[in-house]
């Protein structure tokens, strides 16, 4: 009966781990493809028609912020599930999700405000600029979509009682998911506002 027990463990725990390396790979991947972008963007730099007085939406400056937050809620939810606090776990779960939503929502706002500008994304009135940062913040995007909708199915769980202080698991990879989308967004901000 130990040995079963001892069995059960050491499968959940290499399971876990599975769960942790697939999800580490995923991150390198998405990792590579940004890369790829900002390495495009810094070759496009010296082309002429380069926007050299662009300024960065404001909007995206609030964005920052509510990410920076969106990751610090995570954080706790995690924390909280650890210690079993099921009622802060779930505030915090579904602080990340409201964040995650103004997020998006602050995101376009900060499209609307590049148009205003007279700077536009696409077609002939287009910038290679500005492209460059529809392109990059839009695939940014659809990761974030990805983290809302398993920050979804994680609240979905919770509520289902998966999770608890030996099984936390799906919070964990959501709070890695969550945190790498922070940092990429922080690199990505950083490196569009400054390396202009």
């Amino acid at each position: 009966m130990k040995q079963d027990k001892m069995t059960l463990e050491e499968h959940k725990a290499r399971t876990d781990r599975s769960y942790k390396l697939l999800l580490l790979f995923a991150m390198l991947s998405m990792t590579m493809m940004f890369a790829g972008l900002t390495s495009a963007f810094v070759v496009s730099k010296s082309r002429p028609d380069w926007l050299k007085d662009f300024e960065m939406p404001s909007a995206f400056y609030v964005s920052t912020a509510i990410i920076l937050l969106g990751s610090l809620t995570m954080h706790m939810a995690k924390k909280y599930i650890q210690k079993d606090q099921r009622a802060s776990t779930t505030k915090m779960l579904w602080a990340t999700l409201v964040l995650g939503i103004l997020f998006f929502v602050f995101q376009f706002i900060g499209f609307q405000q590049v148009i205003s500008q007279g700077y536009y994304f696409t077609g002939s009135a287009s910038s290679i600029t500005t492209t460059f940062l529809y392109v990059v913040t839009l695939t940014h995007l659809l990761h974030l979509l990805g983290g809302i909708i398993s920050l979804v199915v994680i609240i979905y769980n919770h509520f289902k009682q998966k999770y608890n202080a030996s099984q936390t698991i799906g919070i964990e990879l959501g709070a890695m998911y969550w945190h790498f989308l922070d940092l990429l967004w922080i690199y990505l901000f950083l490196f569009l506002n400054f390396f202009n």
